[in-house]
């Protein structure tokens, strides 16, 4: 299946594939970057929800992470998997789908750092580990929608050769 080309703009068009994930990953960072900024503005009444939104934030990121590894397991049987092309999207992925999730898990990272860099050991450190939600969500997109070539394995060819001899 070969993934057409997406236009230049950041928003994923409603028909593409994955577009779902695309939204929530876009959504999340936004609900991320505005809270980690209040809960920096006003860190004593923000701090314990904002450390429960970051650790729900990992939490998703973390089940999406296992679900795309699930996912490119069962592929593997078939399609050359490959971790950079499920977690980074290289070479499984149109290059507007990579840098779109690549730039959401950025201003993730960038976001978390420098909330915690401008109050450290406080609650902000938890801001840390959000971008697992932008690698996971990414992985799940490659595992689920990513293109990947057939698998070249000698040791499956002959099980395929044994199976094909006892169905003649």
């Amino acid at each position: 299946m070969e993934l057409p080309e997406l236009p230049g703009r950041l928003e994923l068009p409603d028909d593409a594939p994955g577009s779902g994930i695309w939204r929530a990953n876009v959504w999340a960072t936004i609900a991320f970057g505005v809270f980690a900024i209040a809960a920096t503005a006003a860190p004593g009444p923000l701090r314990i929800p904002f450390a429960v939104f970051a650790c729900a934030l990992f939490a998703i990121g973390t089940l999406a992470f296992l679900a795309a590894y699930g996912r490119a397991l069962s592929r593997s049987r078939t399609d050359a998997i490959t971790i950079p092309g499920i977690y980074g999207l290289s070479g499984s992925s149109p290059k507007a789908v990579q840098w779109r999730f690549h730039l959401v898990t950025l201003v993730q990272t960038v976001a978390a750092v420098t909330t915690a860099a401008i109050r450290p050991f406080t609650a902000q450190a938890f801001g840390i580990l959000v971008p697992m939600l932008g690698l996971g969500l990414g992985g799940l997109w490659a595992a689920r929608y990513g293109v990947f070539g057939e698998r070249d394995d000698p040791r499956t060819n002959a099980r395929n050769q044994v199976k094909e001899s006892f169905n003649e």
